[in-house]
């Protein structure tokens, strides 16, 4: 349920478009967690960071339903690309669906396996990288991820906030400790430069010196 701020927020936002819609509206009917999906808002920064920074290779890992996906791919020039990482395989259908409404197929490469081992397998540099996947790997994907960024690339890791559990006192599961082991690492990092932000579930916004 949106709060007040939440739906103002919304309606003040460009609109995500009918392919958007369609992937959307099938997160709800076909996956059990569909507030994993990135939202409209979080989506249209995603599309403005990637133009902003005029990214042309883009990295994503947690392709989940191709929503999120999609936005990155709609800021990309024509001959931009997305390796988007999946370890759900029974997703890849409704991935593909989406991405083809969308026009954006030809625009990116789905890996489907375990991040981890697929990243072992990539080659730099990278623009833009989108992290929202297993909570408990994030730091092993950050220092996977780091050097395939180019100098001045940007990171934008979501979940970063967890529903507050990360700064609550008692932590007990690895999902939280993997948040919580993350965001420290990234403070301290003298390669980087970070801004956390409170969007939806928390966002770190890095940048690669």
């Amino acid at each position: 349920m949106e709060t007040p701020q939440e739906a103002y927020i919304k309606a003040h936002t460009a609109p995500q478009g009918p392919a958007l819609d369609w992937v959307e509206r099938m997160t709800n009917i076909h996956t059990n967690y569909p507030r994993m999906l990135s939202g409209p808002v979080q989506g249209r920064l995603l599309t403005i960071l990637v133009e902003a920074i005029s990214a042309r290779r883009v990295l994503e890992i947690g392709t989940f339903t191709g929503y999120s996906t999609i936005f990155m791919a709609q800021g990309l020039p024509e001959d931009g690309h997305v390796d988007s990482l999946e370890i759900n395989d029974e997703l890849e259908d409704l991935i593909r669906a989406g991405w083809e409404r969308a026009g954006v197929s030809d625009k990116i490469n789905l890996h489907i396996g375990d991040a981890l081992q697929t990243l072992s397998t990539l080659s730099g540099p990278y623009d833009f990288v989108y992290m929202d996947a297993n909570k408990r790997e994030y730091s092993s994907y950050y220092e996977l991820v780091l050097p395939l960024v180019r100098t001045g690339g940007l990171i934008l890791a979501d979940d970063v906030l967890w529903d507050g559990k990360p700064y609550e006192t008692a932590k007990t599961d690895r999902q939280t400790l993997g948040i919580e082991r993350f965001n420290d690492i990234v403070a301290a990092d003298p390669r980087v430069e970070a801004v956390m932000l409170p969007l939806r579930h928390g966002l770190s916004l890095i940048r690669k010196r």
